[in-house]
């Protein structure tokens, strides 16, 4: 049984992660809006994998016998001044996902919540993958954002982006 604290920064973290979701598709859209079609595939990809990382931590919960609680959640940016600013925008977003998570860690660590801390040294992984992706983006915009061949090859790199859903996520 999940404590009552783990169990709502948990629920905390699902809204988290669903907003996120919504954050990556309000980026899709903008990049399609712009005919930037393989930022806009990339970020559709984000958006999944947003919703595996909430089905994996509510499969946690439920399974620990806690309830799920949802939330509202609040609309995101619409609009951005460049496929930087946007890209820079996600990785603040991952960066701000990645102190929540630590900030989990550290109560699973203090409950002596070992199956928890478990879970979470998954999503610790997972967000230095995150950040990594999305600097990744960052640098090759900022060599490339004087030359508009260079972000139309950045497009066609980014729509070739695959998601798989992970074997151990029920959909």
């Amino acid at each position: 049984m999940l404590h009552d604290k783990m169990a709502k920064a948990l629920n905390d973290q699902m809204n988290w992660e669903l907003y996120s979701s919504y954050i990556y598709l309000a980026m899709a859209s903008h990049f399609e809006q712009i005919n930037l079609k393989g930022c806009a595939h990339w970020m559709r990809v984000q958006t999944m994998e947003e919703v595996t990382h909430f089905k994996r931590f509510y499969d946690f919960v439920t399974a620990r016998g806690a309830r799920v609680v949802l939330s509202e959640i609040k609309a995101p940016p619409s609009e951005w001044k460049s496929p930087l600013d946007a890209f820079e925008d996600a990785l603040k977003h991952e960066q701000e996902v990645t102190r929540r998570i630590h900030r989990m860690a550290d109560l699973s660590l203090e409950l002596k919540d070992h199956a928890t801390s478990s879970l979470l040294k998954w999503f610790i992984d997972e967000q230095v993958e995150e950040e990594a992706s999305a600097d990744e983006v960052i640098q090759n915009l900022k060599l490339n954002q004087d030359a508009p061949s260079g972000i139309y090859l950045i497009d066609k790199e980014l729509g070739a982006r695959a998601f798989t859903v992970p074997p151990d996520v029920t959909v």
